[in-house]
């Protein structure tokens, strides 16, 4: 397995942005699919978007369609999550995950990272 690091977890106030970033260590191939999932205490772990690197194409989560964007970082081994307009409900650690599956669920998805938590409140 390939490890993932996620970085850019922090503390921030409601209707605040926040960027999170995921660099795996090596080059990450066209077939892959990269994403970002969340758990928050007490529940199950969540789809929040995903990118098929090669085709650039992304899918989200309704709750946080229109609010979050998922892109490759600055440099080719990273993916980057920009979060905007945080609510309560974003609250959670973040997880960057590694695929081949065009897919939201975790099963599909074989390296993870450690998790990087998001707090969202006043």
């Amino acid at each position: 397995q390939v490890p993932l690091v996620e970085t850019g977890g922090r503390w921030v106030r409601p209707g605040e942005s926040l960027r999170l970033s995921c660099e795996q260590s090596g080059r990450i191939y066209s077939s892959a699919v990269m994403a970002w999932f969340r758990q928050a205490p007490g529940k199950a772990r969540e789809f929040v978007a995903n990118l098929r690197w090669g085709r650039q194409s992304t899918d989200y989560a309704d709750s946080v369609k229109g609010r979050f964007i998922i892109s490759r970082g600055s440099a080719p081994n990273m993916v980057d999550l920009q979060m905007s307009d945080l609510k309560p409900e974003d609250t959670g650690v973040y997880y960057c995950a590694r695929g081949t599956d065009y897919s939201r669920s975790p099963s599909d998805f074989r390296s993870w990272g450690q998790g990087t938590q998001v707090t969202v409140s006043t």
